[in-house]
């Protein structure tokens, strides 16, 4: 349980001070740019459904802006950063303005795109402000790591928001937009403004939430359907006749597959849900 006072959160004072303490100058090459505004992480909070006594995994924490809100909903906090400045840092932050709590967090200081596991109780629930340069990369790698993860929201570049809960048929429908859907419902849950961060990033922000779904059934793996995905989009003004040319071994193995799988071979990958790619790799799976 929470408690009555509850963590102070931070504000543009609080964080450029602990910058200057730390002697930490935003870097675009890790994506940094950190939120000043508490009514904004606990919006995030608060959109994102976490519970209290919920486990939540948050990829780069920064200077603890979220980290305080989601510890203020009662949630445990697995904090991966990559940045060893900050990761040393954050559990003195935290001690300092939630001394109540600093129990409930577990900081892991590595790449969130090459750890393998996480310490302690598997986390159900993913609440990030993720460094926009690889955010769907880090989502993906998230989901297909940690099965426990049952939901979550994240804030990325507005663009790939869009991209992320696009449907079939939209014109920014991608492979975001697929490889997301194998693991979960995702849509679109807001936007956020420039003026929360410091320094201000020059592109807008959006709220991406998700809910876990069990996997499709298919007879291939997820790697084959990915590859199928991958190669789709690769030409995206290409049918898929000719996209799926290279992975299928030639223009007609590729025909025969679509044609195998019930889908028009000069239909184009956007056209297609996540249910139609699992339909042309069994049918390459099995020689078209």
């Amino acid at each position: 349980m929470t408690s009555p006072a509850g963590p102070r959160l931070l504000g543009p004072a609080e964080v450029r001070s602990l910058a200057d303490k730390l002697g930490i100058r935003p870097t675009k090459q890790r994506g940094q740019n950190f939120v000043i505004d508490a009514n904004t992480v606990r919006r995030i909070v608060r959109e994102s459904g976490v519970a209290d006594g919920e486990v939540v995994v948050e990829v780069g924490p920064g200077l603890g802006s979220l980290t305080l809100a989601l510890l203020e909903a009662g949630a445990s906090v697995t904090a991966v950063e990559i940045d060893p400045l900050l990761a040393d840092a954050l559990p003195a932050t935290v001690a300092e303005y939630a001394p109540d709590h600093a129990e409930r967090l577990v900081v892991v200081p590595a790449d969130a795109l090459r750890i393998t596991e996480l310490p302690g109780p598997p986390p159900t629930a993913l609440v990030a402000n993720l460094p926009y340069n690889v955010s769907v990369p880090v989502l993906l790698h998230l989901l297909a790591l940690l099965p426990s993860l049952e939901h979550g929201l994240v804030m990325v570049q507005s663009e790939v928001a869009d991209r992320l809960a696009a449907a079939p048929g939209s014109k920014v429908y991608g492979v975001p937009s697929v490889k997301a859907a194998w693991y979960a419902d995702v849509r679109r849950a807001g936007a956020i403004g420039r003026n929360v961060f410091w320094p201000a990033p020059n592109v807008d922000s959006g709220l991406v939430a998700w809910t876990r779904r069990d996997p499709p059934t298919t007879a291939v793996s997820r790697a084959d359907v990915f590859a199928v995905i991958d190669a789709a989009f690769a030409h995206r003004r290409k049918g898929l006749r000719g996209a799926l040319r290279e992975i299928a071994g030639s223009s007609e193995a590729a025909e025969a597959a679509l044609v195998a799988a019930g889908i028009e071979p000069l239909a184009r990958g956007e056209s297609l849900d996540v249910h139609g790619f699992i339909r042309i790799a069994e049918a390459l799976g099995s020689g078209g």
